[in-house]
């Protein structure tokens, strides 16, 4: 639209040009003159178009001036919706964090009440049962108050039994110290004794005693080894036997030490090493009972 009128204009401009340029007498026909006059037909419709044209000329600038003005303003409000678009995500953005923040506080909470409630429940239960019980204890002390013997006699046998204690104490400490009296030597023959008495639990006593003394500690472990070996308490015979070579490997006891600690590995399912063992006391043992044993041994074991 704007192309054609300035066709038109270039068009109508140059007409007007033309017809200016002839001479007329005292300025008649000036169509330049602000107030034209003495004009002919055909000056007057030039005059006219040229007027018109004018006109358009003034409205084209402004219309161009108001879309200029118009696109600045949109530059500025898509500025304004770029940015409220970017916030607007943003908001979406912090909006989810928040509502994964509240929902994680409110599950804990939920799980912090539940817990507290459950606690609550057990402590009513507990006091529930405490207060029962409070109730049947003096029920029972009205009982035998009324039936048996009265509440100063009660405190009497409480008092009495508590003596007899305080008795028991004097009596097991005067034990103790007629115990520390005994040499090594007697607390070894006494062990021994109680070994072949079978009475097993005096007997290791004395020898983890000994043990502790360090008199002749191989033989105690040996000794404490052989009375779990014969309660069938395996792991902890292999832990004595163990110790009792370590700290001496040929004792006259070593064969028997090794073939029950075979015995017990292969009881304890530890058929690799109760071999080993079984192979070790035949080829350092010959001509014994003891590797006469193990080779039987040897040819059963899976």
């Amino acid at each position: 639209m704007i192309s054609k009128i300035l066709v038109v204009s270039f068009t109508t401009v140059f007409s007007i040009n033309l017809y200016s340029a002839e001479p007329s007498a005292f300025g008649a026909g000036d169509l330049e003159n602000p107030q034209p006059y003495g004009l002919s037909s055909s000056e007057k419709v030039v005059l006219e178009n040229k007027n018109e044209i004018q006109s358009i000329a003034t409205k084209t600038k402004n219309q161009i001036f108001q879309i200029d003005s118009m696109r600045e303003r949109i530059d500025g409000l898509q500025s304004v919706v770029e940015n409220l678009t970017r916030n607007s995500h943003q908001n979406k953005i912090d909006l989810g964090h928040l509502k994964e923040k509240f929902i994680s506080d409110l599950n804990n909470t939920s799980e912090y009440q539940k817990r507290l409630s459950d606690i609550v429940e057990k402590s009513s239960l507990q006091l529930n049962e405490m207060n029962l019980s409070l109730k049947q204890l003096d029920s029972l002390v009205k009982k035998i108050e009324v039936s048996f013997i009265s509440k100063d006699e009660f405190n009497g046998l409480v008092n009495d039994f508590n003596n007899f204690k305080t008795l028991l104490k004097k009596e097991f400490k005067t034990v103790k110290k007629e115990e520390k009296t005994r040499t090594n030597w007697e607390i070894s023959k006494d062990a021994e004794a109680n070994f072949k008495k079978k009475r097993y639990s005096s007997s290791i006593n004395d020898y983890q005693y000994l043990i502790e003394q360090k008199f002749k500690p191989a033989y105690a472990h040996y000794m404490i080894g052989e009375m779990q070996y014969r309660r069938k308490n395996y792991s902890e015979a292999i832990a004595y036997f163990k110790k009792s070579a370590d700290l001496y490997s040929k004792a006259k006891y070593m064969p028997v030490l090794m073939l029950h600690t075979a015995i017990s590995m292969e009881s304890t399912g530890d058929v690799k090493n109760a071999k080993v063992f079984y192979n070790a006391i035949a080829s350092s043992y010959p001509n014994t009972k003891e590797a006469e044993i193990a080779l039987k041994n040897l040819e059963t074991v899976k």
